[in-house]
């Protein structure tokens, strides 16, 4: 598998709250580890939050008996959502603070994947096709038949997330497992590329792309293009 992974603060932005983690490389019992996570929080607390969360699920993971894909991401995103609750508990300047969070590993042909919040993983082969589910405000408006999809990327509420790591203790996780093809691509982000480039622009990207990188890069130059708005993450990774 390859891998590629680039973050962005965004033009609007005066600090990154997200963070990034591609291994193509075993990381404990897991032959391999893709993960975004989208901090939230003032200050400082959101790229704390984004990057403890990550830094805490891949040392769990490295020293984790654990080998099976789910039980052990579960258990490391657990892990970390119990360490960010109790530093923003000793810590004011960090209340608060959150993060989503979408993790996916490899193993005999199949993509093991978890999410809490909004940031999406999405397969690519010929179509784009989301895997995740948002746990976000506008998408139970959607489900409610509120609001149509088309207009979930400009509606005002579209930043409100409904599940996040940190802030309730035992985090809901939502998990999915897809049987890939040679050639299939992966592609994790955060709400700052998918908030800023349709889903179709996203395929005719990748797919237009020869490497992992010019595709990550491209994705990051689009979504500034249109705005910026946020910070920007891609994680993409090549079956």
């Amino acid at each position: 598998m390859k891998t590629y992974s680039i973050t962005d603060i965004g033009r609007r932005r005066a600090s990154n709250q997200d963070f990034v983690y591609a291994s193509d490389q075993p990381v404990g019992g897991l032959a391999n580890l893709l993960i975004v996570a989208d901090g939230m929080g003032g200050h400082n607390a959101g790229d704390f939050a984004s990057r403890y969360t990550v830094e805490t699920m891949v040392d769990h993971i490295e020293k984790a008996e654990e080998n099976r894909p789910i039980p052990l991401l579960s258990a490391a995103i657990h892990h970390a959502n119990d360490f960010v609750i109790e530093k923003a508990r000793s810590d004011k300047s960090m209340e608060g603070m959150g993060t989503t969070v979408v993790a996916a590993t490899l193993k005999d042909g199949y993509l093991y994947v978890a999410n809490v919040g909004d940031s999406r993983l999405y397969l690519i082969d010929q179509d784009i096709e989301q895997i995740t589910t948002d746990h976000s405000l506008v998408e139970e408006m959607i489900r409610a038949g509120e609001l149509q999809r088309k207009d979930a990327r400009t509606h005002p509420d579209r930043n409100i997330i409904t599940r996040a790591v940190g802030i309730h203790a035992p985090v809901k996780i939502d998990f999915f497992d897809v049987k890939l093809e040679k050639g299939d691509r992966i592609l994790l982000c955060s709400d700052g590329l998918t908030n800023m480039v349709e889903d179709e622009d996203i395929l005719r990207i990748v797919k237009k792309c020869d490497s992992l990188a010019e595709a990550g890069q491209r994705l990051v130059n689009e979504a500034n293009k249109n705005g910026g708005k946020d910070n920007i993450s891609v994680v993409l990774a090549e079956f």
